[in-house]
């Protein structure tokens, strides 16, 4: 009796222990005595205790960082880039099956294709650039891994680090063309205030007191300042008369 009480009892927790629970971000492969022989979906599933091995595939996108490396651009300077990688897994068969580490062997892709792309291009445009820089690292890795059962979403180039000396470089030059920036616009507006006097001086020159009336206003807007030195400017037509005088 007590024999078969504990039979019972084995054949219960048996049976129990066999129930798994797959979450919904989940999908989980079934290998029956190490043979892959279907999928299992999110939820409550069973299998069979010691004969059947579940393995469970997060399918949320996934980031992944590539390492800082240095890279020689094409013309010759030294900078350090790293990167990231979103990608997601397209077939958890694939992904568990063909490849051994899915995520480790994503990343030593991203390393290559990102010193073959930037080795191939100049300093501006790797400054410039950073998106279609990423676009092109993310075909030669999606292409690369098609067959993985992996989907990569986006690759985004994130530091760019350039030598000492070059950052003294180009702050030199951008302080140099901000310097040069404000000499044009200074010199523009110098050669627009010019052509406005000389388009006043023109006006008051045709209008009879027109230049009397400006020195009144001048001498109005003094002030009653007993520091203020006045200096009076005869209109051209007194100095006329006293030289028709002589």
């Amino acid at each position: 009796m007590e024999a078969s009480v504990l039979v019972i009892v084995f054949a219960v927790i048996f049976f129990f222990s066999g129930f798994r629970v797959i979450n919904q971000y989940e999908q989980a492969l079934v290998f029956t005595l190490g043979r892959f022989t279907g999928m299992k979906q999110p939820g409550l599933r069973f299998v069979i205790v010691f004969f059947q091995k579940l393995v469970r595939v997060d399918m949320r996108i996934r980031t992944l960082d590539v390492m800082k490396q240095q890279i020689m651009t094409k013309d010759n300077v030294p900078v350090h880039v790293n990167a990231a990688i979103f990608y997601k897994v397209s077939s958890p068969e694939q992904a568990i099956i063909q490849v051994q580490d899915y995520a480790y062997a994503i990343s030593q892709y991203g390393q290559t294709a990102l010193r073959d792309v930037i080795g191939g291009m100049n300093l501006d445009t790797l400054l410039t650039e950073r998106t279609e820089i990423g676009n092109a690292i993310r075909k030669i890795v999606d292409k690369e891994t098609h067959g993985w059962g992996l989907d990569v979403q986006a690759i985004k180039i994130q530091d760019i680090e350039l030598p000492d000396d070059l950052k003294r470089i180009m702050s030199r030059q951008a302080a140099a063309e901000r310097e040069k920036r404000a000499n044009i616009i200074k010199s523009e507006g110098d050669k627009e205030a010019a052509k406005n006097l000389a388009d006043a001086a023109r006006m008051m020159e045709k209008a009879k007191g027109a230049m009397q009336l400006r020195t009144l206003q001048t001498l109005d807007g003094l002030g009653p300042t007993a520091s203020n030195t006045v200096v009076l400017a005869l209109p051209v037509d007194v100095l006329e008369w006293f030289k028709k005088g002589r």
